[in-house]
């Protein structure tokens, strides 16, 4: 018996993500980034200025928790 295939969802990799985890009162901001589908990401920490500066840069969407 064999397993019909199936398509992968669609991907849109101009689509980028970003969902603020938290402020460190350090200046650093640690977020995850994702690409295309937002349920999959990495975590990042950067300075608050290099942070905005990413996200400017990727021209990310903010999601909310």
């Amino acid at each position: 018996m064999s397993i019909p295939a199936t398509d992968p969802p669609a991907c849109d990799l101009s689509q980028r993500f970003v969902r603020v985890l938290s402020r460190r009162d350090n200046g650093f901001v640690e977020f995850a980034f994702s690409l295309g589908w937002p349920e999959l990401s990495v975590d990042l920490l950067l300075p608050e200025p290099d942070f905005e500066a990413f996200c400017r840069t990727h021209r990310v969407q903010q999601l909310d928790d």
